[in-house]
């Protein structure tokens, strides 16, 4: 198996989610904390990421059927849901929450699902590529782990 050449793919798709703003700094502060105590810290918190993500799309999902026009509970949950964006950089998502909880404080409805629309489409994109990308660095071994594109 070429490693080298899954290293070069992981890099190169770790650079299109930075390039296509999925990503932003944070990312690389959090995989500054990785080392050889803990070589998947990384994957691991992004695993985490999704899981918690996950559960707080499917609250306020109910919270947007069950609560109509409760425009504070919306919010709360949200708020939730961007500090865990924010803390792993996922900006993409972070920014649709930004845009939900401006649609909250507008009272706006139509708003308020449009965003939420796009946040779980942008929650799905990019566990999709994040999957991918551990993958690749699994399969290129530890040195691909320690693989930072030149940006």
């Amino acid at each position: 198996m070429d490693y080298s050449n899954l290293r070069r793919q992981a890099a190169s798709l770790k650079k299109g989610l930075f390039d296509q703003g999925h990503l932003d700094e944070q990312f690389r502060q959090v995989e500054d904390l990785q080392d050889e105590a803990s070589p998947n810290f990384v994957e691991e918190v992004v695993v985490v990421f999704f899981k918690d993500s996950g559960r707080l799309i499917t609250n306020l999902e109910q919270a947007l059927e069950k609560y109509p026009r409760d425009f504070n509970r919306w919010d709360a949950y949200m708020q939730q849901l961007k500090g865990s964006c924010s803390s792993i950089g996922a900006s993409r998502m972070k920014n649709e929450c930004m845009s939900f909880r401006d649609s909250c404080g507008q009272r706006n409805v139509e708003g308020c699902m449009g965003s939420f629309q796009k946040l779980k489409r942008e929650h799905a994109v990019l566990r999709q590529k994040l999957e991918s990308y551990f993958q690749l660095l699994r399969q290129a071994g530890p040195a691909g782990a320690a693989t930072r594109p030149v940006m």
